[in-house]
């Protein structure tokens, strides 16, 4: 497990990798690593003979910089988890080797970034292509993995990496849960307790919401969770769409889409989470 801060570096064994003919899996993450990070690490490395990660707390997707600056940033745990995985290279850049001059490229996604996430944190998406477009620059993956818990995200990066023509194939990995059914997130450990034990609420009343389909309609469903989810006095609920998988549109009727996703955001206390769940 080798752990490299420079980019030339980095990009120096990549290529000594590639000249080999290794197959390279990519994971970037932002750190505070959990279970779900880990199984894109294993499938990584299932799929690949080489595996990197990449730990990176990335400015540029932070609208709000009290999120950027309450981020939680834990180096020596996520190193220890990561040692008992194994992967061959750990990419651990700070921000001025990433980011030596601002980054004023503009990337353009169309409408699936005008929609839930992107509608209600300006700039976000724009900030996640440029890292990723970077880190992708930097690697060279053959495979990159990124979690489905993310949903919105993953539509993104599959777009970008269509519009910059990358040959590299986008890997979206099924959502890890806690015992409860809490989605896997760094920061559910910004949870108080109490907040904590309330936040399971979240998912329980999405896989109870997909029991009423289609016996409720959508706008029926959409009014039954916000409500099932505002109630608890803990959470209070930002968005929650129904959604087309592939483009992200709204749906108004169940047979508008056979693939549908439910998604939702919801502030806990202080803390942001988001979910998702197909319906």
């Amino acid at each position: 497990m080798r752990i490299v801060k420079l980019i030339s570096e980095t990009q120096s064994i990549i290529s000594e990798y590639k000249a080999n003919g290794k197959r390279v899996g990519f994971v970037p993450t932002m750190g505070a690593l959990h279970k779900g990070h880990l199984s894109l690490v294993a499938q990584s490395k299932r799929e690949n003979d080489i595996t990197v990660v990449s730990i990176f707390v990335n400015p540029t997707q932070f609208n709000n910089l009290n999120d950027l600056k309450t981020y939680p940033r834990i180096l020596d745990k996520d190193l220890d988890l990561l040692s008992e995985y194994e992967p061959d290279l750990i990419f651990i850049p700070e921000a001025e080797e990433v980011y030596p001059e601002p980054d004023t490229r503009v990337f353009n996604f169309g409408d699936i970034e005008k929609v839930m996430e992107g509608k209600n944190r300006p700039g976000h998406f724009n900030g996640v292509a440029q890292v990723v477009s970077k880190l992708f620059d930097y690697i060279r993956p053959n495979n990159a993995y990124f979690g489905q818990k993310d949903f919105q995200q993953v539509a993104v990066i599959k777009q970008m990496t269509k519009n910059l023509e990358l040959d590299i194939n986008i890997v979206a990995c099924p959502i890890i849960r806690e015992v409860d059914g809490l989605a896997m997130s760094s920061r559910n450990m910004l949870l108080s307790k109490v907040e904590r034990k309330n936040a399971a609420k979240i998912s329980e009343t999405l896989f109870k919401a997909c029991n009423l389909v289609p016996d409720f309609s959508v706008s029926q469903l959409k009014e039954w969770v916000i409500a099932e989810i505002n109630n608890n006095a803990y959470l209070e609920v930002e968005y929650f769409e129904i959604v087309d998988d592939t483009n992200l549109k709204s749906i108004e009727k169940w047979d508008d889409s056979d693939n549908r996703i439910a998604c939702i955001t919801v502030q806990v206390g202080k803390v942001r989470l988001i979910d998702n769940i197909s319906l």
